[in-house]
């Protein structure tokens, strides 16, 4: 019997020790789960694209529509840059607003009823709108984007189709005020963390203008006019910096 109470008494102890020495090991803490990154907060932007611009122009006499509408456009390539700021609700939802102005020269020689024809240049243009996107994956956004733009054209000098030159006549530059609505992509670059590549397609619907024809030599009005309606279709790529990319 006191044999049996020595063995358990030993085997306790040794249990004991065991414990207090397992008690001094450190226990590794498990691994933090990487943070959930978040499309909210701001970023800029800047690229290029290539742009199209497509117009109906009248001719007018005294107020008086004398003519058939004359169909003509320009192409050409331009640079953007843009601002903007967005924010993720709802898991993988996000909304944003932004703006952005673009640079270069989208040219083309339209007709302008009569036999004339002019050089007429987009030189700058800029947007200002929201978009709503879906997160398809954490690092992929894909959305639709619409609001205000406002396109400005050059002076367009006149000249006759059949090759004798000038006719003395201009139309002035005229900023033309409108509506576009587009969509695309975009997505993170793994090997540079807050920076994205965006690409969007937009089109653009800009207001009737009725301009007059100016007489080159003396920059004054003379009786007719053109009422020009222009249409636009861009497609541009951006790189893209977000300040909070990273944070939670």
């Amino acid at each position: 019997m006191k044999t049996k109470v020595l063995l358990l008494t030993i085997v306790s102890s040794l249990g004991l020790i065991g414990a207090v020495q397992a008690a001094d090991i450190p226990v590794k803490a498990p691994p933090m789960a990487a943070p959930a990154r978040s499309w909210t907060g701001c970023y800029l932007g800047g690229g290029g694209g290539y742009g199209m611009w497509n117009q109906e122009t009248t001719h007018f006499t005294n107020g008086v529509a004398d003519s058939v509408a004359q169909t003509g456009g320009g192409r050409g390539w331009f640079g953007t840059v843009q601002v903007g700021c967005d924010y993720q609700f709802n898991g993988n939802w996000v909304i944003g607003a932004f703006g952005d102005w673009d640079f270069g020269s989208i040219r083309g020689t339209p007709h302008f009823a009569f036999g004339m024809a002019g050089h007429e240049t987009e030189k700058w243009a800029w947007s200002a709108g929201g978009r709503l996107g879906y997160l398809i994956t954490p690092t992929v956004l894909t959305f639709v984007s619409a609001g205000a733009r406002a396109a400005h054209f050059d002076r367009v000098d006149l000249f006759d189709e059949d090759g004798s030159g000038s006719v003395g006549l201009f139309i002035p530059a005229h900023t033309y005020n409108g509506w576009f609505f587009g969509g695309g992509y975009e997505y993170a670059l793994s090997w540079a963390p807050g920076l994205f590549w965006k690409t969007e397609y937009r089109y653009a619907e800009l207001s009737h203008a009725r301009l007059p024809q100016m007489v080159t030599s003396t920059g004054l009005a003379n009786t007719a006019s053109y009422d020009s309606k222009k249409f636009e279709q861009t497609i541009r790529s951006e790189l893209v910096w977000r300040f909070n990319w990273g944070r939670y």
